[in-house]
């Protein structure tokens, strides 16, 4: 069984930044690609970012481009999202994910263990 467990969330001002870690345990975290959701309150879970298991690659929602990065360390089996410029619309549950195989993609079916959350507010 692969636990993954989030931590660095908070509450942050406007313009200020946050790195989010999730930690995973298990032997297999460098097959498989990472990927980091979240969910405002009242909306749909959306996409944020995905790394491919090598961390050759890496994709980004449109609304977060340019001012986060997600990147991996494997020998750590921990994925990390650093989130810069941060605004009120960054608000949310954010969720890491382990996807199905190692190529990253957006869809949240294509990952299937999942954190439990950590929370980041951003205050105007």
């Amino acid at each position: 069984q692969v636990q993954l467990v989030e931590s660095g969330g908070g509450l942050v001002q406007a313009g200020g930044s946050l790195r989010l870690s999730c930690a995973a345990s298990g032997r297999t975290f460098s097959a498989y690609a990472m990927g980091w959701f979240r969910q405002a309150p009242g909306k749909e879970r959306e996409f944020v970012a995905a790394i491919t298991y090598r961390g050759a690659a890496t994709f980004y929602a449109d609304s977060v481009q340019g001012r986060f990065t997600i990147s991996r360390d494997n020998a750590k089996n921990t994925v990390y999202l650093q989130m810069n410029s941060l605004k009120p619309v960054d608000t949310a549950v954010y969720y890491c994910a382990r996807g199905r195989w190692g190529q990253a993609t957006v869809t949240d079916n294509d990952y299937d263990y999942w954190g439990q959350g950590t929370q980041v507010t951003v205050s105007s």
